[in-house]
């Protein structure tokens, strides 16, 4: 089984779809939000594309979610539960991990997008997902 992401880039934020495959067979597909692409910064950019293994963590300040192993000159890369993206002193919930949902709209009427039902997406991939699975970000 693995999982790809698909992604669109803009100035303020990166959004994306994340679809699992059980070879040849789409199981499931949800939305993804990611801080944009600063060129790998620290706290301030979306991850670099390219292929990781996944595992399923349980993260002392996020719960259940998701942990991308050997991401390059970055460390605990999650994929977990949150609504918001910043990196301008607005509201955000991440610091380059990635945020699953059912959909976007722009939540806060603040003009960017965000992610909606995103406990409800994270439920699905952790009861869908294996322990271990590969994780391609193109």
């Amino acid at each position: 089984m693995k999982a790809i992401i698909s992604r669109s880039y803009y100035k303020n934020e990166t959004i994306g779809s994340l679809i699992v495959m059980d070879g040849e067979h789409q199981l499931l597909s949800v939305k993804t939000i990611e801080l944009p692409n600063n060129g790998n910064q620290h706290n301030t950019s979306c991850i670099p594309e390219g292929h990781y293994e996944v595992i399923k963590y349980d993260s002392p300040s996020k719960g259940k979610c998701f942990k991308l192993m050997a991401v390059p000159d970055r460390s605990d890369i999650l994929i977990h539960v949150g609504n918001y993206v910043a990196n301008d002193g607005r509201r955000t919930d991440s610091l380059g991990c990635i945020l699953v949902g059912k959909y976007f709209t722009d939540i806060n009427n603040d003009g960017f997008v965000d992610i909606c039902e995103s406990r409800n997406a994270l439920n699905t991939l952790l009861d869908t997902l294996p322990d271990s699975f590969d994780l391609i970000i193109i």
